[in-house]
């Protein structure tokens, strides 16, 4: 059976955060919640969204990098308590994330967000209006059914999956990403790249799923190392777009590079740091058991065959700066038993064409770990 692909109204190009208001009339929205974070506020983007919003805003601004329970419930009271009739996320995927669970318990009241962690039985189609301008080029979070949430600072995220999740209206404005750190626009583009790598392998088929997916590996491989530069407006445009297909991806589902990153979300590392560590491991893993469909994404990627992968996924994550160990970058080993049992037990297993033995897991940790 072909998987069903509910995606949000899209509006994309320069500017196009001007078409805020009108949009957000349409949804019947006149008391928005704009949910961003501080360091938005810092380089003007927070107010730039407020002007063209003429006042009408609340904001609540403290998401953190790595999105927490407690601070949706915040931003959650701060909606209830101005009589907020819809959301606006302006941010990455922490904020739109984060947001999702905002407008989730706009709908059923008295519930906290860790209430809603793996339980999307309990999400009302009464959901409040959600709109998402992303600021990344990478989480997809922006056309994505999932949210992903830490209960604490101390835990790694669960991810929360409902097709009433879906933003339904996206604005991907590239100005709003000329501020992006080059660190952040490399992480959040491989993060990009293995959303559309990973939902592309991902069973069920989906036509249309699998285009978009093909066409974002093309857009991020070709384009991720010109998007860092200065003058690499064009390349983070594109970029964007290919985050737009990495969430529709996910509407697939994913596979074990994610396995791997939520097992080592329980520290302060960046998603799109572990995806980059974990992708080149999983994809020579996978590859065997889908030849064609590895040989589609080589193709995408410009390579000779689906036996360069794996040194071409190895070689774009040095030339972007991003740490293959984990250790390196500051991960604090404890239990390499408790991380390989949550790889094997993660759902991101579930659509993968290959799930790889615990042995296989371990293996890959001790990569990431050396």
């Amino acid at each position: 059976m072909i998987a069903a692909l509910p995606l949000p109204r899209l509006i994309f190009g320069a500017g196009a955060l001007e078409a805020l208001p009108s949009e957000l009339s349409l949804l019947g929205v006149h008391r928005p919640l704009l949910l961003s974070d501080r360091g938005l506020e810092r380089v003007g983007a927070v107010a730039r969204a407020a002007k063209v919003l003429g006042g009408i805003a609340i904001e609540y601004l403290d998401v953190p990098e790595n999105p927490t329970c407690a601070r949706a419930d915040a931003a959650y009271a701060t909606y209830r308590d101005n009589s907020c009739d819809g959301v606006v996320a302006l941010g990455g995927g922490s904020v739109i994330d984060t947001a999702k669970f905002v407008a989730a318990l706009a709908a059923i009241g008295p519930l906290h967000a860790s209430d809603l962690l793996g339980h999307p039985e309990l999400i009302s189609r009464a959901v409040a209006p959600l709109v998402a301008i992303p600021t990344t080029v990478g989480t997809g979070s922006e056309s994505s059914p999932v949210s992903g949430l830490h209960r604490d600072s101390a835990s790694p995220p669960i991810g929360t999956r409902s097709a009433l999740l879906v933003p339904r209206l996206a604005i991907c404005d590239p100005d709003l990403v000329r501020t992006l750190p080059a660190r952040l626009i490399a992480a959040t583009g491989i993060d990009a790249l293995g959303h559309c790598i990973e939902g592309y392998f991902a069973e069920p088929a989906n036509p249309i799923v699998d285009a978009l997916a093909l066409d974002g590996i093309a857009r991020v491989y070709a384009g991720v190392q010109s998007a860092v530069q200065a003058d690499g407006d064009a390349a983070r445009a594109s970029l964007m777009a290919a985050a737009f297909a990495g969430g529709a991806a996910i509407h697939k589902g994913l596979g074990p590079a994610h396995a791997i990153a939520l097992a080592f979300g329980d520290q302060e590392l960046h998603h799109g740091t572990l995806v980059a560590a974990a992708l080149p491991w999983t994809t020579e893993l996978i590859a065997p058991h889908a030849p064609r469909k590895a040989a589609q994404i080589a193709a995408a990627m410009g390579l000779r065959g689906a036996h360069e992968l794996g040194a071409a996924l190895r070689a774009l994550t040095r030339a972007l700066g991003l740490p293959s160990s984990l250790r390196s970058a500051g991960y604090r080993v404890g239990s390499i038993d408790q991380l390989v049992a949550n790889m094997r037990g993660s759902h991101f297993n579930r659509s993968s064409p290959y799930v790889p033995t615990a042995a296989e897991y371990l293996a890959i940790t001790q990569h990431l770990l050396a």
